[in-house]
C-alpha cells in the first residue's frame, strides 16, 4: 500500500467515524429500550430515535458521511451476510407466482408514475426518475437512471427526497395494513412489504416490525426488484432516446456497455446463498453471519433515521407531495389486488 493510498484510507475512516459512532450508539440504545417495549421492537425504535437525535441535536456536517456509511455500506454487508443463512430452496418459496407478482407490480408502478407525473405537469426526466425510484430500489435506482436520461442534479435531489419520504410513511403503514388484511400471513405480508417499499433499508425496517421470517422473505421479494434495475434503466434510456430529436449517444452507450449493473450486494447475496446451500458455509458460521447481519441492519436503520431531514420534507411543494402520495396509493391498491390473485 502506497503512502497516498494509506493517507486516503485514514482520511476516509476519519470522515465516517463520528457519524458511525453515533449510529452504533443509537442502535445499542434501541436494543436496550426494546427490552422494555418489545412490541415496538428495536428496529422501529432505532429509526425514531435516530430521527429525533439527527434533527434536534446531531445534524452537523461532520456526522453525515458516517450516517450515510451506516445506511448504505453496512446495509449492503448485512444483505450479503443474510445470504449465508438462506438456501436456494428458501429462494424457491417465491415461485413463479411470486416473481410474476413482482414483475406486474413494478410494471403498474412505472405506468402509474409516468401517467400521474404527466397529468401533474412534470418533465419526462422527473417522471422517469420517480418511476424507477418507486418501482425498483429508491435512491440507488434514481442514481442509476439519472445519467442515462441526462437528468440534472436538482431533479435527482428532489426525486430522491420525495421517494424516501413516500417510503418512510409506507414503512410504518404496511405492517399495520398487513395485520388487518392478512393477519401477518408470511407470504402475503412479505409480498406487500417487499413488493412496494422503495429502499432496501425500508424493507428491512418494515419487515422487522412484523417478524424475523417476514423481514427475510420481504428481502427476497425486494432482491428480485433490484435485479430488474438493469431492465428498467435500459427501458428509460430507450424511451428518452426516442422522445428526443437529439440522440443521446453517450447515455445509451452506458447501458450497452454494461455500465448500469446489478448492485454488488445482490451478487454477493447469491454467492453466499449458494455457498450455504452447498454446505460450504457450515451451520455454526451461518449463525454467526445471521447475528452479525442483524447488528449491521440495526445500525443501518439508525443511520436511516439520523439522515431524515424533517426540514427538507416540509419544504417539498404541494404538487411533488401529491405525486408521491398518488404513487404510494396506486402501489398499495395494485399490490393488494395482485396478492389476492397470485399469492
Amino acid at each position: 500500500m502506497t503512502k497516498g493510498t494509506l493517507s486516503s484510507s485514514k482520511s476516509y475512516i476519519k470522515g465516517i467515524l463520528p457519524g458511525l459512532i453515533v449510529a452504533v450508539l443509537v442502535a445499542m440504545a434501541s436494543m436496550f429500550i426494546a427490552r422494555f417495549i418489545p412490541k415496538l421492537g428495536a428496529a422501529s425504535i432505532a429509526i425514531f430515535l435516530g430521527m429525533f437525535i439527527g434533527n434536534v441535536f446531531l445534524n452537523q456536517e461532520i456526522f453525515q458521511k458516517g450516517y450515510k456509511f451506516s445506511e448504505t455500506d453496512l446495509l449492503s454487508y448485512s444483505i450479503v451476510l443474510l445470504g449465508a443463512t438462506l438456501s436456494i430452496s428458501t429462494l424457491s418459496e417465491l415461485g413463479v407466482a411470486g416473481i410474476l407478482f413482482i414483475v406486474l407490480q413494478m410494471s403498474i408502478t412505472i405506468v402509474a408514475a409516468l401517467y400521474i407525473g404527466k397529468k401533474l405537469g412534470f418533465s419526462d426526466n422527473f417522471r422517469y426518475l420517480m418511476a424507477s425510484g418507486n418501482a425498483v430500489c429508491g435512491s440507488s435506482a434514481v442514481a442509476a437512471t439519472a445519467p442515462v436520461i441526462n437528468a440534472d442534479d436538482k431533479e435527482k435531489g428532489i426525486v430522491i427526497t420525495i421517494v424516501n419520504v413516500t417510503g418512510i410513511f409506507l414503512m410504518f403503514i404496511l405492517p399495520m395494513l398487513a395485520q388487518v388484511l392478512y393477519n401477518h400471513d408470511l407470504i402475503k405480508t412479505s409480498g406487500l412489504i417487499g413488493g412496494i417499499l422503495q429502499s432496501v433499508g425500508q424493507v428491512v425496517a418494515s419487515g422487522a416490525m412484523v417478524s424475523e421470517p417476514v423481514k427475510d422473505l420481504s428481502m427476497l421479494f425486494k432482491i428480485v426488484r433490484v435485479i430488474l434495475l438493469v431492465v428498467v434503466v435500459f427501458t428509460f434510456g430507450h424511451l428518452k432516446h426516442k422522445s428526443n430529436s437529439e440522440i443521446l449517444e453517450e447515455e445509451t452507450e452506458d447501458v450497452k456497455k454494461g455500465k448500469v449493473k446489478v448492485p454488488w450486494y445482490v451478487i454477493g447475496f447469491f454467492i453466499t446463498c449458494a455457498l450455504f446451500t452447498l454446505n460450504i458455509i457450515p451451520m455454526n458460521l451461518s449463525l454467526m453471519c445471521k447475528a452479525l447481519s442483524n447488528k449491521f441492519e440495526l445500525i443501518a436503520l439508525a443511520g436511516i433515521g439520523l439522515r431524515v431531514n424533517l426540514k427538507d420534507l416540509i419544504k417539498q411543494g404541494k404538487s411533488v407531495s401529491l405525486y408521491g402520495l398518488f404513487i404510494g396509493t396506486v402501489q398499495i391498491i395494485s399490490a393488494v389486488v395482485l396478492i389476492g390473485i397470485l399469492l
